[in-house]
């Protein structure tokens, strides 16, 4: 194997820390694909999710632009050498993918390929997906093969550890799934008790300034104005658990305008003054960005409804290759050493528990009468 083995061994410990990175599992996928087309030199790599109607749930690309990809078109089925693949679940190496019999064709836009290897990711007896190359980058043998032994070697511990971490993110995002379906849950509480309590107290108001208006029309006006205040206050919890039920645009739009947007809403929404400034960040790992904004949602939450502030700033910026989010309110505070106390009370845990899922870390600053500041640092890609 001449210089391979150091060289392929460094290159398979990178490929693998790159993909223990990520979380969920469109990052899985895109790393996969770039990790094995640099380890083995290739112009072109791809990795197919099947799904159960003879498509792909996923397919990711690498070394296409995105308007090459655009042009090519829907996805591809489970045809040819892909299907025999997925099928046989066994490693294809090819001289010319284009002389193999089962070859079927590719759109006008796809590029030309010719070397190709390919070969399942398996989980135990399951074919989860299809990892393949095409287009060696080196002197091709006469009516041969670019890609060798040693690469079929290399490829398979890659797409050895690639199903431990494509079974990884497939389990987080389901935990995920949960975490959302129980957060929605308490939404839905919140949202029943505190509008229940504002309707029956604005029903009891309006009764009595039914039974006022008659003999003491001043009185009953007093009642009128609690009225018009409690049913915008119910408006206001109405308006507040809609925002924080609504899906966030993560993947349109991006961590800062989600934020941004969700805050303005916010502002629209409360009496306190709601503020947000970034400076310097850019994207992050798509875990940690769903982490600081569901963060920033249990802190906007907590200042908004519990501290009493007329006031509440909402920073995030740039630390190195990561972020750091503050959420600063000027409301009543609490004692730091009650924190275990207020912690359950406050979403703590479950904030705490946010960031250390994503590598981050959660910090609380406060004192009675002098506000709060919520500050969560997550390390980036």
């Amino acid at each position: 194997m001449s210089h391979r083995p150091s060289s392929g061994i460094a290159a398979v410990s990178t490929a693998l820390l790159a993909m223990s990175r990520h979380l969920e599992v469109r990052d899985v996928l895109k790393t996969i694909v770039a990790s094995a087309r640099e380890l083995l030199d290739a112009e072109y790599a791809a990795l197919g999710v099947p799904d159960d109607h003879g498509g792909f749930a996923q397919f990711v690309v690498d070394g296409v632009s995105d308007a090459q990809w655009k042009a090519i078109g829907p996805l591809p089925r489970q045809h040819g050498v892909l299907a025999a693949m997925l099928r046989d679940a066994r490693t294809e190496r090819l001289a010319d993918v284009r002389e193999d019999p089962r070859f079927e064709g590719w759109p006008a836009a796809h590029p030309d390929m010719s070397d190709f290897l390919g070969l399942p990711i398996k989980d135990g007896d399951e074919t989860i997906g299809a990892l393949f190359l095409a287009n060696k980058r080196c002197p091709k043998p006469d009516g041969g093969c670019g890609f060798t032994e040693d690469d079929e070697d290399l490829l398979s511990i890659l797409a050895q550890h690639a199903a431990i971490a494509l079974t990884n993110a497939r389990l987080y995002e389901r935990s995920r799934e949960l975490t959302i379906a129980e957060e929605r849950s308490r939404l839905a509480h919140e949202l029943h008790d505190a509008v229940s309590q504002k309707l029956f107290s604005l029903r009891l108001t309006a009764q009595a300034a039914t039974a006022l208006v008659d003999r003491d029309p001043a009185r009953a006006k007093d009642e009128l104005h609690q009225v018009a205040t409690l049913a915008a206050e119910a408006a206001d919890e109405l308006r507040a658990a809609v925002v924080e039920l609504r899906p966030a645009a993560l993947d349109e739009d991006g961590l800062i305008n989600t934020l941004r947007t969700h805050i303005q809403v916010l502002d629209r929404a409360h009496s306190a003054r709601v503020t947000f400034d970034t400076c310097g960040t850019k994207a992050l790992p798509a875990a940690q960005e769903e982490a600081v904004l569901r963060v920033a949602q249990e802190a906007l939450h907590n200042a908004l409804r519990h501290s009493g502030a007329d006031r509440v700033d909402v920073v995030l910026a740039r630390r190195g290759a990561g972020a750091v989010l503050s959420v600063t309110d000027n409301g009543k505070g609490f004692e730091p050493r009650t924190v275990r106390r207020a912690g359950r009370h406050l979403g703590l845990v479950s904030m705490r528990d946010r960031a250390s899922g994503v590598g981050g870390e959660l910090r609380v600053q406060s004192a009675p009468g002098k506000g709060t500041t919520i500050e969560m640092e997550v390390p980036g890609g």
